[in-house]
């Protein structure tokens, strides 16, 4: 009467997963699409000690925010960099305040922009490296617009990408579920559509380096 022999489990690659009895046990998961929890951000704290110039717009009912002083008044080496800071933030109104604030200083904001690119470039890549679905969306939204905002931006932010794009290559394939009907409406919006959109954004403005530069990231990026 023959035996059956029992089942070993063994991890891959070692010499007891070469037995004929052997169950090789699955790789653990890498967590490289976890997200990351984020620290609370200096532009909370200043939004606390009260030391920022915005509110909540409660004549708006909570959905707008307002200035206390004139946005051409502000200094854009100090405030611009301090709410991009804020674009960790996922809580109401610091997600609001942040969001709009940013919006409403670059809309406005024309030659004082360019100079304060360099301090923007930490800010957006903690941003997309908490990996979070909804900072991440802002954040590319956010991108689109500071490329848009004034003359030669695009092209000052090609030697910043490398910098910013190793989180693009990795979520470029994270494409939208159209079979999960429970999602809210943020969380449908597809990470890897915004990349993609984004990513030809940032070759169009970026001039003649940009394309090489994304490519040298992104080796699969292939413009519409």
């Amino acid at each position: 009467m023959s035996r059956t022999k029992k089942e070993v489990n063994a991890d891959g690659f070692t010499v007891k997963a070469l037995m004929r009895n052997s169950v090789v046990a699955r790789p653990p998961p890498t967590g490289v699409f976890k997200q990351r929890p984020s620290k609370p951000t200096a532009f909370r704290t200043y939004y606390e000690r009260r030391e920022l110039p915005i509110v909540v717009d409660h004549n708006s009912r909570g959905k707008n925010i307002a200035w206390k002083v004139d946005i051409e008044k502000l200094d854009y080496q100090y405030y611009l960099p301090l709410l991009f800071h804020g674009l960790c933030e996922t809580e109401y109104p610091y997600e609001l305040l942040a969001r709009q604030g940013i919006h409403d200083m670059l809309e406005r904001g024309g030659s004082k922009i360019l100079p304060v690119l360099p301090k923007l470039i930490i800010p957006i890549r903690n941003a997309m490296n908490t990996k979070n679905h909804q900072v991440m969306c802002s954040t590319l939204r956010i991108l689109q617009y500071l490329v848009m905002s004034a003359d030669d931006v695009g092209v000052a932010l090609v030697p910043y990408l490398k910098q910013i794009l190793p989180v693009f290559n990795l979520f470029k394939n994270k494409k939208r579920n159209l079979g999960d009907a429970i999602e809210s409406r943020r969380d449908r919006e597809s990470i890897g559509d915004l990349i993609e959109e984004t990513l030809e954004i940032l070759e169009h403005y970026g001039g003649p380096d940009a394309f090489k530069q994304i490519k040298s990231m992104i080796p699969t990026y292939s413009p519409a």
